[in-house]
C-alpha cells in the first residue's frame, strides 16, 4: 500500500508566553520567560512558589459561562487553541465528509483541578457524598477530544493518548499513521494540560522534580546550564491540523510543513528518571528518521525535551551525540521549555508548533537562561543559547520523553510539491 503524504494546515496555541500562535512565536524568538509567581492558588507554604501560567485567559471568550463551569481548565485550553487552529486551516466542515475527520488528543494528567476540588470538598464534609454530577465527565482524559468532536460535528476516529510528557507527540504519531494509511482525511491533534494547582505543584515538589529558585522565577528554567535545579511547571494547549496532501490540495489549503516521520521507544529503566546513557531517546530518534526515510544529515534542528533537570539534559545530549555523531555539531539544538516551562502532556504539540514555525520562518528559537557551562556537556554542541539564530531549516525533529520511560520523536519537513 502506498502511504499518503501528511501535511500541517492549521495551528493553534495557548501558552504561558502567548495566547495565540503569533504571540507564542514572538515570545519564543525574543527569548521571553513565562515564569512568574503563582496566582492560581496561595503557594506561600510550597517549596516552589512560581510557574509558567497561562495569562489573561477567559474561557467565556470561547464558550458561554454555563458551559465553562462544566469543563475542567485543560478542556478550556484545548477548545481555545483548537478554535484558532480550525480558523487558521480554513476548514469548512459542512462542506466535508465529517465521517473521515477525527480527533486524537493527548494529556498527561487531565482534569486534576476538578479531581482536587471534588475530593477536597468531600473531605471537608461530614462523610455524606455530595459530588457534582459533572465530576467524572469533567475529569477524564478522553473528554477533550469528545468536546472537540461535539463542537464541530466530527464523526471520525476519536480518542486520547496518555504517556505522561510524551502524550501529545504520541497523538501526532497516531494521527500521522491513521491519515497516511487512509483511515482519515483530516485529524485535529494536539494536547493540553492544567496542573498548576495545589496537587500538581505539591506532587512534583514531593518528587524533587521542580526548580525551587523562588528568588528569580524568570531564570529558573535553565536547560543545559550547570546550575539547573529542576523543571518549571507550565500549562496550556497546542493544536495541529493534520491532513492528507491530496485532501489539502483539493480544497486549496495553506500548507505549513509536512509531517514525515515518528519514532517511539521505551527506556525500560526507571519510573521517572531517563536512562543515563539516553538509550531510549536515541532509539526514538533512530526510529523517527528511519520512518521518514531520511538520513541523519538531513536534520537541521532539534527541539529537545530539555526540561532543565540535572540528569535528563545530560542523557538527551548523550543520545544526540551517540545517534548523530559528527553531524551533531552541525545541528541547532534548543529547549523552548526555557521560556514556556514544561507543559507535560501538551509539550509535544506546543514544541512541534515551534519546530514547524522554525522551518517556515528560518529562525531557531533560543535556549534562554544560560549562564554557566556544564562541564558534563560537549561544548561543541550548539544549544542556541540565549539568542535566536537564523538558518535554513529543511527538517526539524522534536523530542518528548515521559515518566515511565515513554519516548517519542516526530520529524517535520519543509513542504515541497
Amino acid at each position: 500500500m502506498e502511504l499518503k503524504r501528511v501535511v500541517v494546515t492549521g495551528l493553534g496555541a495557548l501558552t504561558p508566553i502567548g495566547n495565540t500562535v503569533s504571540e507564542y512565536w514572538d515570545g519564543l524568538i525574543n527569548g521571553v520567560s513565562g515564569a512568574a509567581p503563582i496566582t492560581h492558588f496561595d503557594a506561600e507554604k510550597f517549596k516552589t512558589r512560581f510557574a509558567c501560567e497561562v495569562k489573561n485567559f477567559d474561557p467565556t471568550q470561547f464558550m458561554d459561562r454555563k458551559d465553562a463551569r462544566k469543563l475542567d481548565p485543560f478542556v478550556h485550553y484545548a477548545l481555545a487553541s483548537t478554535e484558532e487552529a480550525v480558523k487558521d486551516s480554513g476548514l469548512v466542515f459542512e462542506h466535508l465528509n465529517t465521517n473521515r475527520i477525527g480527533v486524537i488528543w493527548g494529556s498527561g494528567i487531565g482534569g486534576l483541578k476538578t479531581f482536587l476540588d471534588e475530593v477536597s470538598s468531600f473531605a471537608r464534609g461530614d462523610g455524606t457524598p455530595r459530588y457534582n454530577p459533572f465530576f467524572i465527565p469533567k475529569m477524564i482524559l478522553d473528554i477533550c477530544p469528545g468536546h472537540i468532536s461535539m463542537k464541530y460535528g466530527l464523526h471520525g476516529l476519536n480518542f486520547s493518548t496518555v504517556s505522561a510528557c510524551a502524550s501529545s507527540t504520541h497523538a501526532l504519531i497516531d494521527s500521522l499513521n491513521y491519515i497516511r494509511t487512509g483511515y482519515a482525511d483530516v485529524i485535529i491533534s494536539g494536547g493540553s494540560e492544567a496542573i498548576i494547582n495545589e496537587a500538581g505543584i505539591g506532587g512534583f515538589n514531593a518528587m524533587h522534580a521542580l526548580s525551587t529558585r523562588n528568588d528569580d522565577p524568570a531564570t529558573a528554567s535553565r536547560p543545559f546550564d550547570n546550575d539547573r535545579d529542576g523543571f518549571v511547571a507550565g500549562e496550556g494547549s497546542g493544536t495541529i491540523i493534520l491532513e492528507s496532501l491530496e485532501h489539502a490540495k483539493a480544497r486549496g489549503a495553506k500548507i505549513y510543513a509536512e509531517l514525515v516521520g515518528g519514532g517511539m521507544s521505551a527506556d525500560a529503566h526507571h519510573i521517572t528518571a531517563s536512562h543515563p546513557e539516553g538509550l531510549g531517546a536515541r532509539l526514538a530518534m533512530t526510529n523517527a528518521i528511519n520512518d521518514a526515510k531520511i538520513t541523519n544529515e538531513d536534520i537541521d534542528y532539534i527541539n529537545v525535551h530539555g526540561t532543565s533537570t540535572p540528569v535528563g539534559d545530560i542523557s538527551e545530549s548523550k543520545a544526540i551525540l551517540d545517534h548523530f555523531g559528527e553531524h551533531a555539531y552541525a545541528l541547532n539544538i534548543s529547549s523552548t521549555k526555557s521560556m514556556t516551562g514544561h507543559l507535560l502532556g501538551a509539550a509535544g504539540a506546543v514544541e512541534s508548533i515551534a519546530s514547524i514555525l522554525a522551518i517556515r520562518n528560518g529562525i531557531v528559537p533560543p535556549t534562554i537562561n544560560h549562564f554557566t557551562d556544564d562541564p558534563n556537556l560537549d561544548s561543541k554542541l550548539n544549544f542556541t543559547f540565549n539568542v535566536a539564530q537564523s538558518r535554513t531549516v529543511d527538517y526539524a525533529l522534536s523530542n518528548t520523553f515521559g515518566f515511565g520511560g515513554h519516548n517519542a520523536s516526530v520529524i517535520f519537513k519543509k513542504f515541497e510539491e
